[in-house]
């Protein structure tokens, strides 16, 4: 049938992962770091997800696409809420996996009841934001580039010795922040001699606009330059990297 539906821009898609979040019928997701409509049947045509897209990457267009199926958004909704109640996955991204509130329980160490001493600090430049540093200041020549989403430095507890140290840090949030890293990126490469770039980012959809921004501001550098990424577990765990 022809209907309306949302239709994504891949190009002016960051990632950020806020229309996943929008959309309570599940029908969106993050496939490489980019929004994708995964089901027609699921998306409604209403919009929700519209307004919350930072690049307005999401219209509506008139095309052949299958109906509203509410009974299978239900059915797919009430399987999510058993799954989060036994602690499984979801079948289907409904709701961003970012918001998604847990605790974690690591164990305690023993108190050492000695003198405090003070971690040693790594970093090497100020300011650290993405959007404050200058493109052509001097800490920037002959870099070794890290470029940490937000929450890494706190949920890996050696982050400034095993991440920061002799690097230069720049850190962002693709879900907070209104703006397109990959340009002020890009910039950086362009105009510096970076030597190498290591992105830090969280498992959680949203911070795969901060590595989609990396690879964009690699490749509009026009530079070949060594470069890795590093993906932690909410609860500090290395997984990739």
């Amino acid at each position: 049938m022809i209907r309306q539906i949302i239709k994504i821009d891949e190009e002016k898609c960051n990632g950020c992962g806020l229309c996943v979040s929008a959309c309570h019928e599940g029908a969106i997701g993050l496939v490489d770091g980019k929004a994708k409509l995964l089901r027609d049947d699921y998306c409604d045509g209403l919009g929700n997800c519209l307004p919350a897209c930072p690049t307005e990457a999401i219209t509506f267009v008139e095309r052949e696409a299958l109906e509203y199926n509410e009974t299978e958004v239900k059915k797919n909704m009430e399987q999510n809420q058993t799954n989060k109640e036994n602690k499984q996955p979801e079948t289907l991204a409904c709701g961003c996996p970012g918001t998604q509130s847990k605790s974690m329980n690591h164990e305690k160490t023993a108190d050492i009841k000695q003198e405090h001493i003070a971690a040693e600090t790594h970093l090497n430049q100020w300011p650290v934001q993405i959007k404050l540093v200058p493109v052509n200041a001097p800490y920037f020549k002959n870099a070794n580039l890290l470029v940490a989403a937000d929450c890494t430095a706190y949920a890996y507890g050696n982050f400034h010795n095993d991440f920061m140290k002799n690097k230069i840090t720049v850190i962002g949030c693709p879900k907070l922040d209104d703006i397109d890293y990959s340009e002020k990126l890009t910039a950086i490469i362009k105009n510096n001699d970076i030597k190498s770039v290591t992105v830090v980012r969280m498992e959680v959809p949203c911070c795969g606009g901060i590595e989609y921004a990396v690879k964009t501001a690699l490749k509009n550098s026009g530079k070949m330059i060594p470069w890795q990424v590093v993906i932690f577990s909410t609860d500090g765990q290395i997984l990739e990297g």
